[in-house]
Protein backbone atom coordinates (compact mmCIF):
# COMPACT_ATOMS: atom_id res chain seq x y z
CA UNK A 1 0.00 0.00 0.00
CA UNK A 2 1.38 3.24 -1.07
CA UNK A 3 1.97 6.10 1.44
CA UNK A 4 -1.20 8.08 0.10
CA UNK A 5 -3.27 5.49 -0.07
CA UNK A 6 -2.10 4.25 3.71
CA UNK A 7 -2.98 8.09 4.60
CA UNK A 8 -6.97 8.11 3.35
CA UNK A 9 -7.20 5.26 5.86
CA UNK A 10 -5.62 7.22 9.32
CA UNK A 11 -7.93 8.90 11.49
CA UNK A 12 -5.06 11.17 12.60
CA UNK A 13 -3.64 12.27 9.15
CA UNK A 14 -7.54 12.62 7.79
CA UNK A 15 -8.48 15.30 10.21
CA UNK A 16 -6.02 17.21 9.00
CA UNK A 17 -6.32 16.63 5.66
CA UNK A 18 -5.10 18.70 2.28
CA UNK A 19 -6.92 19.57 -1.07
CA UNK A 20 -5.35 15.96 -2.45
CA UNK A 21 -6.22 13.41 0.52
CA UNK A 22 -9.42 14.64 0.77
CA UNK A 23 -10.13 14.31 -2.97
CA UNK A 24 -8.49 11.09 -2.82
CA UNK A 25 -10.44 10.04 0.65
CA UNK A 26 -13.84 10.57 -0.95
CA UNK A 27 -13.64 9.06 -3.77
CA UNK A 28 -12.83 5.91 -2.05
CA UNK A 29 -15.92 6.51 0.21
CA UNK A 30 -18.27 6.74 -2.98
CA UNK A 31 -16.71 3.67 -4.04
CA UNK A 32 -17.44 1.87 -0.66
CA UNK A 33 -20.86 3.76 -1.09
CA UNK A 34 -21.72 2.46 -4.37
CA UNK A 35 -20.63 -1.35 -3.31
CA UNK A 36 -23.04 -1.43 -0.61
CA UNK A 37 -26.01 0.03 -3.01
CA UNK A 38 -24.74 -2.81 -5.20
CA UNK A 39 -25.46 -5.12 -2.17
CA UNK A 40 -28.66 -4.36 -1.49
CA UNK A 41 -29.90 -4.68 -5.12
CA UNK A 42 -32.52 -6.66 -5.31
CA UNK A 43 -32.50 -7.77 -0.78
CA UNK A 44 -35.23 -8.69 0.85
CA UNK A 45 -35.76 -5.27 3.56
CA UNK A 46 -38.86 -5.91 4.83
CA UNK A 47 -37.28 -7.21 8.60
CA UNK A 48 -35.57 -3.31 8.60
CA UNK A 49 -38.19 -0.96 7.65
CA UNK A 50 -39.36 -0.53 11.37
CA UNK A 51 -36.31 0.93 12.51
CA UNK A 52 -33.67 1.69 9.47
CA UNK A 53 -34.39 3.90 7.07
CA UNK A 54 -34.42 2.20 3.27
CA UNK A 55 -30.77 2.09 1.60
CA UNK A 56 -31.62 3.80 -1.07
CA UNK A 57 -32.57 6.60 1.17
CA UNK A 58 -29.70 6.65 3.08
CA UNK A 59 -27.25 5.80 0.33
CA UNK A 60 -28.93 9.39 -1.74
CA UNK A 61 -28.58 11.18 1.35
CA UNK A 62 -25.03 11.33 1.67
CA UNK A 63 -25.18 12.86 -2.00
CA UNK A 64 -28.02 15.28 -1.02
CA UNK A 65 -26.09 16.06 2.17
CA UNK A 66 -23.03 16.66 0.40
CA UNK A 67 -24.43 19.10 -2.80
CA UNK A 68 -26.19 20.74 0.25
CA UNK A 69 -23.19 21.61 2.30
CA UNK A 70 -20.60 22.19 -0.60
CA UNK A 71 -22.07 23.11 -3.77
CA UNK A 72 -25.65 24.76 -3.04
CA UNK A 73 -24.21 26.51 0.01
CA UNK A 74 -23.00 30.14 -1.44
CA UNK A 75 -20.96 30.61 1.68
CA UNK A 76 -19.09 27.40 1.80
CA UNK A 77 -15.72 29.52 2.28
CA UNK A 78 -16.82 30.11 5.84
CA UNK A 79 -16.64 26.98 6.94
CA UNK A 80 -20.19 26.72 8.33
CA UNK A 81 -23.80 26.66 7.19
CA UNK A 82 -25.01 29.06 5.66
CA UNK A 83 -27.73 31.72 6.13
CA UNK A 84 -28.54 32.39 2.75
CA UNK A 85 -30.99 30.18 0.84
CA UNK A 86 -29.01 27.81 -0.79
CA UNK A 87 -29.27 27.42 -4.35
CA UNK A 88 -31.07 24.98 -6.16
CA UNK A 89 -30.30 21.16 -6.56
CA UNK A 90 -29.24 19.37 -9.67
CA UNK A 91 -32.09 16.72 -9.10
CA UNK A 92 -35.31 18.71 -8.58
CA UNK A 93 -36.56 15.94 -6.41
CA UNK A 94 -33.41 15.44 -4.15
CA UNK A 95 -35.11 17.89 -1.28
CA UNK A 96 -38.12 16.24 -1.44
CA UNK A 97 -36.57 13.12 -1.04
CA UNK A 98 -33.59 13.29 0.73
CA UNK A 99 -33.88 16.11 3.23
CA UNK A 100 -34.25 14.29 6.64
CA UNK A 101 -36.03 16.98 8.50
CA UNK A 102 -38.97 16.99 5.81
CA UNK A 103 -39.77 13.40 5.67
CA UNK A 104 -40.69 10.65 8.44
CA UNK A 105 -39.24 6.99 7.93
CA UNK A 106 -42.44 5.62 6.96
CA UNK A 107 -42.78 8.55 4.32
CA UNK A 108 -39.04 7.53 2.93
CA UNK A 109 -40.01 3.90 2.81
CA UNK A 110 -43.11 4.79 1.14
CA UNK A 111 -42.08 7.80 -0.92
CA UNK A 112 -38.04 7.74 -2.62
CA UNK A 113 -39.28 6.82 -5.81
CA UNK A 114 -35.47 7.18 -7.06
CA UNK A 115 -34.11 3.90 -9.24
CA UNK A 116 -30.68 2.19 -9.21
CA UNK A 117 -29.59 3.84 -12.34
CA UNK A 118 -30.81 7.39 -11.48
CA UNK A 119 -29.19 7.28 -7.76
CA UNK A 120 -26.04 5.99 -9.39
CA UNK A 121 -26.21 9.79 -11.65
CA UNK A 122 -27.03 11.48 -8.71
CA UNK A 123 -24.20 10.59 -6.95
CA UNK A 124 -21.71 10.84 -9.98
CA UNK A 125 -22.78 14.37 -10.25
CA UNK A 126 -22.54 15.47 -6.49
CA UNK A 127 -19.39 14.09 -6.59
CA UNK A 128 -17.94 15.80 -9.78
CA UNK A 129 -18.74 18.59 -8.54
CA UNK A 130 -17.40 18.22 -5.24
CA UNK A 131 -13.85 17.49 -6.30
CA UNK A 132 -14.29 20.53 -8.47
CA UNK A 133 -15.36 22.61 -5.93
CA UNK A 134 -12.54 21.27 -3.62
CA UNK A 135 -9.44 22.16 -6.37
CA UNK A 136 -10.42 25.71 -5.96
CA UNK A 137 -11.19 25.82 -2.72
CA UNK A 138 -8.25 27.53 0.22
CA UNK A 139 -6.25 24.57 1.96
CA UNK A 140 -7.30 26.01 5.16
CA UNK A 141 -9.26 25.25 8.15
CA UNK A 142 -12.32 27.03 7.16
CA UNK A 143 -11.76 26.37 3.77
CA UNK A 144 -12.10 22.64 3.79
CA UNK A 145 -14.14 22.70 7.10
CA UNK A 146 -17.24 21.62 4.55
CA UNK A 147 -15.39 18.86 2.50
CA UNK A 148 -14.36 17.56 5.97
CA UNK A 149 -17.26 17.43 7.21
CA UNK A 150 -19.21 15.65 4.16
CA UNK A 151 -16.76 13.08 4.14
CA UNK A 152 -17.42 11.96 7.91
CA UNK A 153 -21.00 12.20 7.11
CA UNK A 154 -20.48 9.80 4.02
CA UNK A 155 -18.10 7.22 6.00
CA UNK A 156 -20.47 7.41 8.98
CA UNK A 157 -23.59 6.21 6.82
CA UNK A 158 -21.48 3.44 5.70
CA UNK A 159 -21.82 1.85 9.42
CA UNK A 160 -25.38 2.52 9.34
CA UNK A 161 -25.63 0.46 6.35
CA UNK A 162 -23.72 -2.79 7.68
CA UNK A 163 -26.57 -2.62 10.32
CA UNK A 164 -28.95 -2.70 7.90
CA UNK A 165 -27.86 -5.21 6.24
CA UNK A 166 -27.44 -7.12 9.54
CA UNK A 167 -31.02 -6.82 10.09
CA UNK A 168 -32.05 -8.00 6.44
CA UNK A 169 -29.63 -10.89 7.67
CA UNK A 170 -27.78 -10.34 3.69
CA UNK A 171 -25.81 -13.12 3.07
CA UNK A 172 -21.62 -13.39 2.83
CA UNK A 173 -22.15 -13.38 -1.33
CA UNK A 174 -23.90 -9.98 -1.41
CA UNK A 175 -21.46 -8.06 1.22
CA UNK A 176 -18.40 -9.99 0.23
CA UNK A 177 -15.63 -7.80 0.78
CA UNK A 178 -17.65 -5.71 2.70
CA UNK A 179 -17.74 -7.83 6.25
CA UNK A 180 -15.29 -8.57 8.22
CA UNK A 181 -13.78 -11.35 9.93
CA UNK A 182 -14.69 -10.47 13.73
CA UNK A 183 -11.95 -10.47 15.68
CA UNK A 184 -10.85 -12.47 18.60
CA UNK A 185 -8.82 -11.40 20.79
CA UNK A 186 -6.76 -12.80 23.97
CA UNK A 187 -7.93 -12.08 27.36
CA UNK A 188 -6.03 -9.67 29.24
CA UNK A 189 -5.35 -8.55 33.20
CA UNK A 190 -7.16 -5.03 33.69
CA UNK A 191 -5.29 -2.51 33.50
CA UNK A 192 -4.76 -0.01 36.67
CA UNK A 193 -4.52 3.92 36.27
CA UNK A 194 -2.82 6.16 38.67
CA UNK A 195 -5.00 9.39 39.42
CA UNK A 196 -3.87 12.31 37.12
CA UNK A 197 -4.65 15.08 34.89
CA UNK A 198 -5.84 14.53 31.91
CA UNK A 199 -7.04 16.40 28.46
CA UNK A 200 -10.52 15.30 27.49
CA UNK A 201 -11.91 16.17 24.26
CA UNK A 202 -9.63 17.49 21.00
CA UNK A 203 -8.25 20.42 20.54
CA UNK A 204 -8.59 23.05 18.28
CA UNK A 205 -7.39 22.54 14.71
CA UNK A 206 -8.42 20.49 11.46
CA UNK A 207 -11.26 18.85 11.00
CA UNK A 208 -13.21 18.40 14.98
CA UNK A 209 -16.75 16.99 15.16
CA UNK A 210 -18.97 18.85 16.86
CA UNK A 211 -19.08 17.19 19.71
CA UNK A 212 -15.88 16.88 20.72
CA UNK A 213 -15.10 20.18 21.45
CA UNK A 214 -13.02 21.45 23.30
CA UNK A 215 -10.34 19.74 25.23
CA UNK A 216 -10.67 20.61 29.06
CA UNK A 217 -8.16 19.12 31.71
CA UNK A 218 -9.92 17.04 33.69
CA UNK A 219 -8.82 15.18 37.00
CA UNK A 220 -9.49 11.57 36.65
CA UNK A 221 -9.20 9.33 39.98
CA UNK A 222 -7.28 6.43 40.19
CA UNK A 223 -8.50 2.95 39.23
CA UNK A 224 -8.11 0.07 40.83
CA UNK A 225 -9.52 -2.39 38.34
CA UNK A 226 -10.41 -1.05 35.00
CA UNK A 227 -12.20 -1.98 32.01
CA UNK A 228 -12.55 -5.91 31.05
CA UNK A 229 -14.59 -5.92 27.89
CA UNK A 230 -17.73 -7.83 28.03
CA UNK A 231 -17.16 -10.79 25.43
CA UNK A 232 -18.65 -14.10 24.73
CA UNK A 233 -18.32 -15.94 27.73
CA UNK A 234 -19.66 -13.31 30.09
CA UNK A 235 -22.45 -12.06 27.39
CA UNK A 236 -26.05 -10.11 29.03
CA UNK A 237 -27.29 -13.65 28.35
CA UNK A 238 -31.18 -12.42 30.09
CA UNK A 239 -31.71 -8.56 30.22
CA UNK A 240 -35.11 -9.07 31.73
CA UNK A 241 -33.19 -10.62 34.99
CA UNK A 242 -30.20 -8.40 35.23
CA UNK A 243 -32.18 -5.55 35.37
CA UNK A 244 -35.04 -6.14 38.06
CA UNK A 245 -33.04 -8.38 40.04
CA UNK A 246 -30.10 -5.67 41.17
CA UNK A 247 -30.65 -2.22 42.24
CA UNK A 248 -33.96 0.00 41.51
CA UNK A 249 -34.06 0.32 37.62
CA UNK A 250 -36.31 3.22 35.94
CA UNK A 251 -39.52 2.45 34.93
CA UNK A 252 -38.02 3.16 31.10
CA UNK A 253 -35.41 0.31 30.80
CA UNK A 254 -38.51 -1.83 32.62
CA UNK A 255 -40.60 -1.09 29.50
CA UNK A 256 -38.29 -1.33 27.15
CA UNK A 257 -36.85 -5.00 28.60
CA UNK A 258 -40.43 -5.91 28.36
CA UNK A 259 -41.65 -4.87 25.34
CA UNK A 260 -38.07 -6.84 23.91
CA UNK A 261 -39.06 -9.73 25.64
CA UNK A 262 -35.34 -11.72 24.83
CA UNK A 263 -33.72 -13.24 26.89
CA UNK A 264 -30.16 -13.08 24.90
CA UNK A 265 -29.00 -9.30 22.93
CA UNK A 266 -30.18 -9.02 19.36
CA UNK A 267 -28.92 -11.91 17.39
CA UNK A 268 -27.72 -13.96 20.05
CA UNK A 269 -29.14 -17.41 20.63
CA UNK A 270 -27.76 -19.91 23.40
CA UNK A 271 -27.02 -23.67 22.71
CA UNK A 272 -26.13 -25.25 25.91
CA UNK A 273 -23.08 -23.53 26.71
CA UNK A 274 -22.38 -22.21 23.50
CA UNK A 275 -23.42 -18.58 22.34
CA UNK A 276 -24.38 -18.30 18.49
CA UNK A 277 -24.49 -14.66 16.65
CA UNK A 278 -26.14 -13.98 13.41
CA UNK A 279 -23.24 -12.32 11.13
CA UNK A 280 -23.09 -11.58 7.61
CA UNK A 281 -26.19 -13.71 7.19
CA UNK A 282 -25.17 -16.64 8.83
CA UNK A 283 -25.39 -18.27 12.44
CA UNK A 284 -21.92 -18.36 13.89
CA UNK A 285 -20.26 -19.56 17.10
CA UNK A 286 -18.56 -17.02 19.19
CA UNK A 287 -15.03 -16.85 20.77
CA UNK A 288 -15.04 -16.82 24.29
CA UNK A 289 -13.11 -13.77 23.93
CA UNK A 290 -14.84 -11.88 21.29
CA UNK A 291 -16.90 -9.00 22.17
CA UNK A 292 -20.45 -9.02 22.19
CA UNK A 293 -22.18 -6.50 19.87
CA UNK A 294 -25.82 -5.23 19.59
CA UNK A 295 -26.24 -4.78 23.29
CA UNK A 296 -28.16 -1.63 23.93
CA UNK A 297 -27.22 0.60 27.29
CA UNK A 298 -29.72 -0.42 29.21
CA UNK A 299 -28.78 -4.13 28.90
CA UNK A 300 -25.21 -2.97 29.33
CA UNK A 301 -26.15 -1.23 32.43
CA UNK A 302 -28.26 -3.70 34.03
CA UNK A 303 -25.32 -6.09 33.57
CA UNK A 304 -23.00 -4.05 35.54
CA UNK A 305 -25.50 -3.20 38.29
CA UNK A 306 -25.55 -7.18 37.97
CA UNK A 307 -21.93 -7.84 38.36
CA UNK A 308 -21.70 -5.29 40.90
CA UNK A 309 -19.42 -3.18 38.80
CA UNK A 310 -20.21 -0.12 36.54
CA UNK A 311 -19.37 1.24 32.65
CA UNK A 312 -16.54 3.42 32.82
CA UNK A 313 -17.17 7.50 32.16
CA UNK A 314 -15.99 9.31 29.14
CA UNK A 315 -12.91 10.53 30.98
CA UNK A 316 -11.41 6.65 32.19
CA UNK A 317 -12.15 5.67 28.60
CA UNK A 318 -10.23 8.14 26.84
CA UNK A 319 -7.54 7.54 29.41
CA UNK A 320 -7.35 4.51 28.95
CA UNK A 321 -7.31 3.90 25.00
CA UNK A 322 -4.21 6.37 24.95
CA UNK A 323 -2.98 5.90 27.75
CA UNK A 324 -2.95 2.35 27.24
CA UNK A 325 -1.90 1.95 23.77
CA UNK A 326 1.58 0.58 24.94
CA UNK A 327 -0.10 -1.87 27.93
CA UNK A 328 -2.46 -4.48 25.49
CA UNK A 329 -5.64 -1.84 25.66
CA UNK A 330 -7.32 -2.90 22.55
CA UNK A 331 -10.15 -1.08 21.29
CA UNK A 332 -12.21 -0.65 18.15
CA UNK A 333 -14.51 -4.20 17.81
CA UNK A 334 -17.18 -2.56 18.75
CA UNK A 335 -18.22 0.92 19.85
CA UNK A 336 -18.91 1.01 24.03
CA UNK A 337 -21.41 2.05 25.79
CA UNK A 338 -19.99 4.65 28.79
CA UNK A 339 -21.68 6.27 31.76
CA UNK A 340 -21.74 10.03 30.47
CA UNK A 341 -24.38 12.00 28.43
CA UNK A 342 -24.53 13.96 25.13
CA UNK A 343 -22.98 17.55 25.47
CA UNK A 344 -19.71 19.61 24.49
CA UNK A 345 -17.07 19.31 26.91
CA UNK A 346 -16.06 23.11 26.48
CA UNK A 347 -19.37 25.63 28.55
CA UNK A 348 -19.59 27.34 25.22
CA UNK A 349 -23.55 27.83 25.27
CA UNK A 350 -25.54 25.26 22.23
CA UNK A 351 -28.65 25.23 21.01
CA UNK A 352 -31.93 23.60 22.47
CA UNK A 353 -31.45 20.94 19.69
CA UNK A 354 -27.77 20.89 18.91
CA UNK A 355 -26.35 19.77 15.89
CA UNK A 356 -25.76 16.11 16.42
CA UNK A 357 -29.14 15.34 17.50
CA UNK A 358 -29.97 15.00 13.52
CA UNK A 359 -33.68 14.49 13.02
CA UNK A 360 -34.41 13.23 16.80
CA UNK A 361 -36.92 14.83 18.80
CA UNK A 362 -36.31 17.85 21.03
CA UNK A 363 -37.73 16.17 23.54
CA UNK A 364 -36.05 12.64 23.11
CA UNK A 365 -32.36 13.83 22.69
CA UNK A 366 -31.78 14.89 26.49
CA UNK A 367 -32.17 10.91 27.16
CA UNK A 368 -29.66 10.15 24.85
CA UNK A 369 -26.47 8.21 25.69
CA UNK A 370 -22.76 8.06 24.71
CA UNK A 371 -20.96 5.27 22.88
CA UNK A 372 -17.55 5.54 22.38
CA UNK A 373 -14.72 4.26 20.17
CA UNK A 374 -15.60 2.21 16.84
CA UNK A 375 -16.14 -1.07 15.43
CA UNK A 376 -14.94 -3.24 12.93
CA UNK A 377 -17.74 -1.94 10.48
CA UNK A 378 -16.39 1.54 11.19
CA UNK A 379 -14.82 3.01 8.19
CA UNK A 380 -10.62 2.91 9.45
CA UNK A 381 -10.36 6.74 9.22
CA UNK A 382 -13.47 6.95 11.77
CA UNK A 383 -11.74 5.25 13.91
CA UNK A 384 -9.85 8.21 16.34
CA UNK A 385 -9.44 7.94 19.81
CA UNK A 386 -11.41 10.91 20.43
CA UNK A 387 -14.20 9.82 18.64
CA UNK A 388 -17.50 9.85 20.02
CA UNK A 389 -21.65 9.15 19.39
CA UNK A 390 -24.97 9.28 20.81
CA UNK A 391 -27.87 7.01 20.62
CA UNK A 392 -30.87 6.45 22.35
CA UNK A 393 -30.62 4.14 25.29
CA UNK A 394 -32.90 1.64 23.84
CA UNK A 395 -30.42 1.21 20.38
CA UNK A 396 -29.19 -2.24 19.76
CA UNK A 397 -29.28 -2.22 16.37
CA UNK A 398 -25.38 -0.64 15.60
CA UNK A 399 -22.25 -2.62 16.50
CA UNK A 400 -22.11 -1.45 19.99
CA UNK A 401 -21.03 -3.48 22.89
CA UNK A 402 -19.17 -1.98 26.45
CA UNK A 403 -16.76 -2.94 28.63
CA UNK A 404 -16.94 -2.39 33.24
CA UNK A 405 -14.89 -0.85 35.97
CA UNK A 406 -14.50 -2.25 39.09
CA UNK A 407 -16.69 0.14 41.69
Amino acid sequence: MSPTAAAIHDPIAMRRAGRELLSLALIDARNRTLRWLSAFSGAGLAAARSEFDPPLWLIGHVGWFQECAIARNVQRARGGRSRAPPLASIEPRADAWFDPTVTTREQRWRDTDVSDPHLRDYLAATLDTTLELLERTEESDAGLQLFRLALANEDTAIEMLAATAQACGLGASAVKELWPIWPSRVRREPLWFAAQRFALGSPRGGFVPDNEQWATKNRCPSSRSTRSRCSGSSSPNSPKTTATTSRPCGCARLAWVERQGRRAPRYVEQLGRAVLAQRGGQLQRVAAAQAVAHVSWYEADAWCRWAARRLPTELEWELAVIGGATRGFVWGDVREWVSGRPGRWSDEPVAATPPWAGDVPTALWPSYRVARGASVLTVPRLKHPRARTFASPECDTTFVGFRSCSL
